[in-house]
């Protein structure tokens, strides 16, 4: 029902500013009933991070930043939510304007500074719906004026571990300063070992997921692969929003500060995931982000190592319909090969693809 009143709303919300637009929208979704979902194609199902997931097609951080609907977003037929960025302590991120689209580019590009209710919140929210049915990962941070960061990554694993499928360890927001530097092999070595050492701690099964940033060089590659490995991460996430602007941007918020996602994205990311894939096989699922708006996209990301694709800025133009649409082009690649699982296209191009995407 969303899908068909999405292109009457559109003008509506493309008329307001986009976060007025876009806390609207997540308000309209946390208000609504949580429904029966239908059931997916079988062949879209993919098991990875010791979960069986519906479908490969999840929603990325950033759109449900407090866990407001996660079950509404599952109902629109995502095969799993990733909400958050959650930091410890409630912080109103950057001043607005902080968000701004490209329509032209099929573009967003966004300087929030993990604005956050903070974990008291979103865990209260999370543990209201402990016991529903769908898998629900969450991303956390650093708050901008932490003392020690390591920390903050620590307490939101302790309080969340146990409510969520997937904790995501995010140090590439291009929008915290001094955030990335938490990529650097020492710091990303201690921090992943704290975080992992917290969540068994904790009891909780819940996978521990890192993302990257599409700005590294492949010496950084190395480095956090390597470490993910020996620290015994579940799975990566390829990858964040960049600070690169390319020439071909067209809109006229190209020039704002922040990072920027969408199909402009999706060449370079996809090009770091092929690399990363290449570098750890099947020992470590990925999970391919940046510029996911088809399902030739999806299909490529999952050439290039992607067991599992996000997607986020592609709703801001194309609305709930396309999950429905991606799932279904992916069943139609599957049956013009003769496949009956997405495991046996995963990573199948990567060579090819970290040098040409």
């Amino acid at each position: 029902m969303l899908s068909a009143v999405f292109p009457f709303v559109r003008p509506l919300l493309h008329a307001l500013d986009p976060e007025t637009a876009h806390t609207l929208t997540v308000g309209a979704l946390a208000r609504l009933p949580v429904g029966h979902r239908a059931a997916d194609d079988p062949r879209l199902c993919v098991t990875v991070i010791s979960r069986s997931f519906p479908n490969p097609v999840g929603l990325a951080a950033g759109f449900d930043k407090g866990a407001r609907a996660p079950d509404a977003l599952l109902g629109l037929g995502f095969g799993f939510v990733e909400v958050g960025g959650v930091v410890p302590r409630p912080q109103p991120g950057n001043p607005r304007p902080r968000v701004f689209r490209l329509p032209e580019d099929g573009a967003v590009i966004n300087r929030f500074g993990l604005n956050s209710e903070g974990l008291a919140v979103v865990r209260a929210r999370l543990a209201a719906r402990r016991d529903r049915p769908g898998i629900v990962g969450v991303n956390i941070g650093a708050n901008k004026d932490s003392a020690d960061r390591l920390s903050d990554y620590v307490a939101c694993t302790k309080g969340l571990a146990s409510l969520v499928d997937f904790i995501t360890v995010n140090v590439s927001s291009p929008n915290t300063p001094g955030l990335r530097d938490l990529q650097g092999e020492a710091f990303l070595d201690d921090l992943l070992a704290r975080v992992v050492a917290a969540r068994d701690e904790s009891g909780a099964g819940t996978a521990i997921l890192l993302k990257i940033a599409p700005d590294i060089g492949l010496d950084g590659l190395d480095a956090m692969t390597a470490t993910a490995r020996r620290r015994g991460v579940d799975a990566l996430v390829v990858s964040n929003t960049t600070v690169a602007r390319p020439a071909s941007l067209v809109g006229a918020a190209k020039g704002e500060t922040g990072g920027l996602s969408g199909r402009p994205l999706f060449s370079a990311s996809t090009r770091l995931l092929a690399e990363t894939y290449l570098r750890v096989g099947t020992d470590l699922p990925l999970i391919g982000v940046g510029g996911v708006d088809s399902a030739e996209a999806a299909w490529t990301k999952i050439r290039a190592g992607a067991s599992l694709v996000q997607l986020y800025s592609a709703l801001v133009y194309a609305g709930p319909g396309l999950i429905g649409e991606i799932k279904a082009g992916l069943v139609r690649r599957m049956e013009a090969e003769g496949i009956q699982s997405l495991a046996a296209v995963v990573g199948r191009d990567a060579a090819e693809l970290a040098h040409s995407a």
